[in-house]
């Protein structure tokens, strides 16, 4: 055996080990070897969960309910008044095309164009 044969087994010994300390490194949970990746992001995400929580600013369920029952009744007033605006805008245009037509009526009467 050469030295340059036994640098190459020392390498590629080196970086199996580096592989199987990555694959192992820091877990608390299972790892899968067929998913690597994927689980250690799942164990990420499970360890650092509601520090992610706080520091997004995210909030649980009771605060969202809580959000609701403020909410839900100021946001129905002003879809009540959304919905008027809009009969009121539909009866203008109705107005106007009526007038329009009217208007065309007597300018077709009169002569003018």
């Amino acid at each position: 055996m050469t030295i340059l044969e036994g640098i190459l087994i020392l390498i590629i010994i080196a970086l199996i080990a580096i592989v199987i300390y990555w694959y192992v490194k820091g877990t608390s949970g299972p790892i899968s070897l067929t998913r690597p990746v994927e689980s250690r992001v799942d164990e990420y995400l499970d360890r650092r969960f509601e520090m992610m929580i706080d520091e997004w600013a995210l909030q649980d369920k009771e605060q969202v309910r809580a959000f609701r029952t403020v909410k839900d009744p100021i946001l129905a007033g002003e879809e009540a008044r959304i919905n008027a605006l809009k009969s009121f805008r539909e009866q203008m245009t109705d107005n106007l095309s009526r007038l329009e037509d009217r208007l065309n009526a007597l300018e077709n009467q009169t002569g003018k164009k």
